[in-house]
């Protein structure tokens, strides 16, 4: 599945359609913003109960003046890909961005799920933190200031601010989404999840929160003015050394079937099932005392000149070259930032 967000005179997106998504995804970012018409907290909050009305707010095939979206139909029957692209997110220069893969018999719903609720709990949890720091009349989060560099809390900077107030939010709105999904009514997710991974970017700064195995790759110029692929993410697999710590820990199992030894699963440790290739996941909570968990990777990036996009995509696109998808998406967006 794909999306992309930069300004672009030329593209291989259709205009939106009114139909349901159809697999692989892929998200482009221009990473130069824009100036436009402010919008407040108190807009959104507003505006939340008709996310589907929301211009900025784009989900299915299309492109706006700032991102392009596609998904297309893979080869195992029902899409379970979702994606979403959220303009004007809070602000005018925050843009939200994410790509989800669904997995399981109800991964499709999932997945769906997430992309509508997990961007409101973001702002919720934003909210939230700044309501307790006004409340208290704290200013600062706590921040990565050496202990022995005689600066107190509320001395510390403000990127260390900044970083921790979004480590924080996405840190609970992932927890809080994951708590939601467990309680749903409707929506059995116990051999169900999905994959997430997100991305904000407020001015310069780029924040993401991840888990799974959905990628995030930045397209940007060496210092030969060559396009060069960086991947932002890693794939949140089973085998991963401290992953299958955890698991292992947890009474989980880890290993690959016999006739696909190059994909390490995770099993009950008194079954072999259900065998899910990822480490990390919404939803699976017949695997959630066995190790596996929804708690995201988080990192934030400074934005240069050089960084030109950003590519987010479920697995189904990952299988390419990153360097050739960046051409890709080089050769076929005209980007104007």
């Amino acid at each position: 599945m794909g999306s992309c967000i930069s300004t672009s005179s030329r593209s291989t997106c259709s205009s939106k359609s009114n139909g349901d998504m159809v697999s692989p995804s892929c998200l482009e970012i221009g990473c130069c913003g824009q100036k436009r018409t402010r919008r407040t907290f108190s807009d959104h909050v507003i505006s939340l109960h008709h996310l589907p009305s929301l211009p900025s707010r784009i989900f299915s095939n299309g492109k706006s003046r700032g991102s392009c979206i596609f998904t297309q139909q893979g080869r195992k029957g029902i899409n379970q890909d979702a994606m979403i692209v959220w303009e004007d997110f809070m602000s005018e220069d925050t843009i939200f961005c994410g790509v989800f893969d669904g997995h399981g018999p109800h991964g499709h719903l999932v997945a769906r799920k997430v992309r509508d609720a997990l961007p409101i709990k973001l702002i919720s949890s934003l909210h939230s933190n700044e309501s307790k720091r006004n409340g208290s009349g704290k200013t600062c989060f706590k921040g990565n200031v050496k202990p022995d560099s005689g600066e107190s809390e509320k001395d510390c900077s403000a990127e260390d601010k900044l970083n921790s107030t979004w480590r924080e939010a996405f840190m609970k709105a992932y927890k809080a989404m994951d708590k939601e999904l467990r309680s749903h009514p409707n929506l059995d997710c116990f051999c169900s999840g999905s994959t997430a991974v997100t991305i904000v970017k407020q001015g310069s700064n780029l924040f993401m929160g991840y888990i799974g195995d959905s990628r995030a790759i930045m397209g940007s110029k060496d210092s030969n003015d060559s396009m060069v692929a960086i991947q932002l993410t890693v794939d949140l697999k089973p085998d991963l050394p401290r992953e299958a710590e955890r698991i292992k820990k947890c009474r989980g199992r880890v290993f690959a079937l016999q006739d696909e030894p190059e994909v390490p699963r995770v099993w009950l440790p008194f079954d072999d099932a259900p065998g899910l290739a990822m480490a990390r996941a919404f939803g699976d909570f017949c695997l959630k005392e066995y190790g596996v968990i929804s708690i995201p990777e988080f990192s934030h990036r400074q934005l240069t000149d050089r960084d030109q996009f950003i590519v987010l995509a479920s697995d189904g696109v990952g299988i390419f070259n990153h360097i050739s998808l960046s051409l890709f998406v080089r050769s076929n967006f005209t980007l104007r930032f």
